[in-house]
């Protein structure tokens, strides 16, 4: 779900025009799932960009007020939801946590690190939704940690209908910044993408399961 639609637009832009956005029909890209992608969005790029972290931390951050005001702790799901995530903490003025993807081989062998106490509510900070599968991870660490998650917030959705299901199932609050399908209307739009790339991006966002079998 987008919140802002005008926002969602220019961090769409912001996007494009660092070249976080990478477009290979041909030579699809492979994910940790076994989806094959099209299209490749790289939020990490957004870090080196004073003007674009700034806009970014302001998102988040009016996102969450608006709709869970003010919770106990922000939460960082590693890896790219770290840094974004300590820059709203800090904004708000509140503690930062953040989940490992696995815990470590050595000494405590925690999955999340920082401090915090049963019973906090929490929101979690993600770089991007693609089926889903590591921020419900993280969000379940955080619940079995008995843990109140309010809900996650993310730079951007390939808005895929097996993440909706999923997030449904897990009764979890989903948000994103930006989509895929602002995305791709703000790419063809600009010129960076012809009418002739658009017909399988478009196919992929139906069926990316089936999609190059």
């Amino acid at each position: 779900m987008i919140q802002n639609k005008d926002s969602a637009r220019k961090i769409a832009d912001f996007l494009l025009q660092i070249k976080a956005i990478k477009l290979q029909p041909d030579k699809p890209f492979t994910w940790s799932s076994g989806i094959k992608s099209p299209i490749y969005c790289d939020n990490r790029k957004t870090l080196s960009y004073p003007k674009i972290r700034t806009y970014l931390r302001q998102q988040f951050t009016s996102v969450i007020q608006e709709q869970y005001g003010k919770p106990d702790v922000i939460a960082g799901i590693a890896t790219g939801g770290i840094a974004h995530g300590v820059l709203v903490a800090q904004d708000m003025g509140l503690p930062f946590i953040y989940v490992r993807s696995a815990a470590k081989s050595h000494g405590t062998e925690k999955l999340v690190e920082g401090e915090f106490e049963a019973g906090q509510s929490v929101v979690l900070i993600e770089d991007l939704i693609s089926t889903g599968g590591s921020s419900l991870k993280a969000a379940e660490v955080l619940r079995e940690e008995k843990c109140l998650i309010k809900g996650i917030v993310s730079i951007f959705d390939y808005n895929l209908g097996i993440a909706e299901d999923n997030f449904k199932k897990a009764k979890i609050n989903i948000t994103s910044l930006c989509d895929y399908n602002t995305l791709i209307q703000r790419a063809l739009e600009s010129n960076y993408i012809t009418d002739k790339d658009l017909a399988p991006l478009e196919e992929w966002v139906k069926n990316p399961e089936g999609w190059k079998k």
